[in-house]
């Protein structure tokens, strides 16, 4: 074979290598990643239903998840959150909404923002304007990297 044939060859295989790569690359479309052109209606209309418990949180670097165990999460009409461990109900707020320049980076994501009162763990831990790393129809993962100390928290909520 010559010079010319084999680097024909090898092209043509280097180009079917990247084209089965491109098709073979499917999104999983119950995942939702969320970026700046995404509209928060949609991540409202996903928490509204039903109650939601929290699976993973995790304060810089530290698994705090047990702290919240038992207790169920409703996330209302007029933005009303409520927390619930079968004896004792606690309520706050949320909102999901645009992200603006005032905000940790990026600036142009969706905020996913708490807000308790109390119980003092509630409002130390959860109160925040998390920012959306993914969400699915019962699964909504958020972060949040604090200004004070550069510190990264990680809160799951799934349905119940």
């Amino acid at each position: 074979m010559n010079f010319f044939k084999k680097t024909r060859v090898i092209a043509s295989f280097g180009i079917l290598v990247v084209l089965n790569g491109t098709i073979s690359c499917n999104k999983d479309d119950d995942d939702a990643v969320v970026n700046a052109a995404q509209d928060p209606v949609q991540v409202i209309n996903t928490v509204n239903q039903g109650t939601w418990r929290i699976t993973f949180y995790q304060d810089s670097q530290t698994d705090e998840t047990s702290n919240f165990s038992g207790y169920t999460f409703t996330f209302g009409a007029s933005n009303v959150l409520t927390a619930t461990n079968g004896s004792t109900n606690y309520t706050g707020t949320w909102s999901v909404t645009n992200s603006d320049s005032n905000d940790d980076n990026p600036s142009n994501d969706l905020d996913f923002n708490i807000g308790f009162s109390s119980p003092q763990l509630f409002d130390d831990e959860l109160t925040d304007d998390w920012d959306i790393i993914s969400y699915t129809s019962t699964k909504i993962q958020l972060i949040d990297i604090s200004g004070g100390n550069g510190g990264t928290d990680y809160l799951t909520f799934e349905k119940n």
